[in-house]
């Protein structure tokens, strides 16, 4: 069984919650795709990292904390040069290789100079996963085996093909790609948040969701599962809120089960 996880910023702590019930109900996972945090949450995963230490490492990144993890640069390739996150990354993953991990693992990114979407299995876990989120214009471009790559979620938000690739048989897909207007045609009225001015962070993200919105669907019509967490309510940046996140990957996947269930008995 392959589990790929998308792109979504905050969004993608919901991850979380799906991993902890697929973990209690004894669903089997082989391997792991993600696109940018799914990259960062798949990583973990696949290094060994128990649910509680992931839960532990999300549910810590605080407003404060996030900012704590950005180091500003003069801005001629991007505002934030990436070392902090970089050693952030370390500190919870370990300085590993994609060989050393427990289970096979890959992360995707964009070639900045050709367009193209890069698959990375091999060398420094941390390396590619930096890769993998490095946002354009936030992060400073990732060097990688000689190229300058940015966020996956560009060309490969929901990276069912890339575990069909792998050999997985099975996949299932947690989308927290919501398509934008979602937010309101779907959130109940009090869970939406007032607008707010947007900064120049939440309309890249939106770009980027708009962007990726027809890729992220195409992961989804190749997976023979489909678990969707309701949180196209959050902003993208709002990490305070891991912990509700987290709650609402578990109740997706709860309802996805049954579904995991037959496929796996087909």
């Amino acid at each position: 069984m392959g589990l790929a996880l998308s792109s979504g910023v905050a969004r993608g702590l919901a991850h979380v919650g799906v991993l902890a019930v697929l973990e209690r109900k004894g669903i089997p996972i082989d391997m792991v795709a993600g696109a940018s945090v799914g990259a960062i949450i798949g990583a973990f995963y696949a290094a060994g990292k128990d649910i509680g230490q992931i839960t532990s490492a999300v549910t810590g990144l605080s407003r404060r904390r996030v900012m704590s993890l950005t180091d500003f640069t003069i801005p001629t390739r991007g505002f934030i040069k990436g070392k902090k996150i970089t050693h952030w990354l370390k500190s919870v993953i370990g300085n590993i290789d994609f060989e050393d991990l427990k289970i096979p693992f890959a992360c995707v990114a964009t070639d900045i100079n050709t367009c193209g979407e890069v698959v990375m299995k091999q060398g420094s876990v941390v390396e590619a996963v930096r890769a993998s989120v490095s946002m354009p214009v936030i992060f400073t471009p990732a060097k990688w085996q000689g190229q300058y790559l940015i966020d996956g979620a560009l060309v490969d938000p929901l990276p069912v093909r890339v575990l069909r690739e792998m050999g997985a048989d099975l996949v299932i897909a947690v989308n927290v790609v919501p398509y934008i207007g979602d937010r309101l045609q779907k959130a109940i009225p009090e869970d939406l948040e007032k607008p707010k001015e947007p900064n120049i962070f939440s309309v890249l993200i939106r770009m980027m969701y708009i962007m990726g919105y027809q890729a992220a669907m195409s992961g989804l019509r190749e997976a023979d599962v489909t678990i969707a967490p309701s949180v196209g309510h959050i902003r993208p940046d709002n990490f305070n809120r891991a912990r509700e996140l987290i709650l609402r990957g578990e109740r997706a996947a709860q309802r996805a089960i049954p579904d995991i269930k037959r496929q796996l008995e087909a």
